[in-house]
């Protein structure tokens, strides 16, 4: 493989065969080097990546950051600059064309890039309700970033320099249906409750206090500090409602509807029911919980 020397792009697959394709061929006129990380895939994962020519290595899989902080840490990436891209996204052409000219002359001080992220669901570009533009970082300079341990929204943090921005996208479009997504966004609920509890019994927050005013750094504080301090459940209805109506997420047709509905309304509800079910059965001690709920609410259901 190997075939350049200023790029080297990693994407951590399991049971991909249904997307993989089509990030590779979005890839090809980058002439990068492809690193695939395989957590076990049952599928044609692996033999689609050899076809294009990757590097492929296998490792058990714990979640999304400990993977990709195990990939730059032992694998063989040579060049000056690592991307990040997930087996359900792709680049557009004009990001590739983008990335040959700006990369190669980044003023020194530039970091890492972000980009946008455009998303596509059943089809359709979810453009309103608060979801595009979604600015994240995914270009870095080797050696100089890692990924927050995190089991949900995990993000690259940057060891020193600043942040760059891109004109142009890349495409998050997952074509295994709406069973599979279904069944993802139950795992994530599970994954960002351990996130939650984990971040009450610690309270730090890597990215938060990284002083890098970003997007993501925006959104993640609005979740703490506000979402997060609303009242269980309603907050799923009122955050549904600004992304539809104030957010104007009607405006994305049948497909948005039920994207923001699934999204918006319906994985933070089941976010929150796993909380409360976690309360009801005694799994957390009786300090995280009052912090969770609240010292009067938990007296009154002692």
């Amino acid at each position: 493989m190997m075939t350049n020397n200023w790029l080297s792009i990693i994407i951590l697959t399991k049971d991909e065969a249904l997307n993989l394709p089509f990030a590779l061929e979005s890839l090809q006129p980058l002439n990068a080097d492809i690193f695939i990380v395989d957590s076990g895939s049952s599928d044609r994962t692996v033999e689609i990546a050899q076809q294009y020519g990757c590097y492929v290595c296998e490792h058990p899989f714990e979640n999304q950051a400990k993977q990709l902080n195990w990939a730059l840490e032992n694998l063989p990436i040579n060049t000056p600059w690592v991307m990040r891209l997930d087996a359900d996204e792709r680049i557009t052409p004009e990001l590739a064309k983008e990335l040959k000219q700006v990369l190669p002359n980044a003023p020194q001080s530039i970091s890492g890039y972000q980009v946008k992220r455009r998303v596509f669901f059943m089809g359709r570009w979810i453009r309103h309700g608060g979801y595009y533009p979604t600015w994240l970082l995914r270009i870095w300079r080797n050696g100089l970033a890692t990924c927050e341990q995190r089991w949900m929204d995990e993000h690259i943090i940057l060891a020193e320099g600043d942040t760059g921005n891109l004109k142009y996208d890349i495409i998050d479009e997952n074509h295994k249906g709406l069973s599979f997504w279904t069944e993802k966004h139950n795992r994530y609920a599970e994954r960002e409750v351990k996130d939650l509890l984990n971040q009450l019994e610690s309270g730090n927050d890597l990215l938060l206090n990284n002083n890098k005013f970003v997007q993501a750094t925006q959104r993640r504080w609005i979740k703490q500090n506000l979402y997060g301090k609303s009242p269980f459940f309603v907050r799923a209805f009122i955050y549904f409602l600004l992304r539809y109506v104030a957010g104007f997420g009607f405006l994305d047709g049948m497909e948005g509807l039920i994207f923001h509905f699934l999204q918006g309304f319906w994985y933070r509800f089941l976010v929150d029911a796993k909380i409360y079910e976690m309360k009801m059965n005694n799994l957390k001690t009786k300090g995280l919980e009052s912090r969770v709920w609240g010292v009067e609410e938990l007296k009154a259901h002692s």
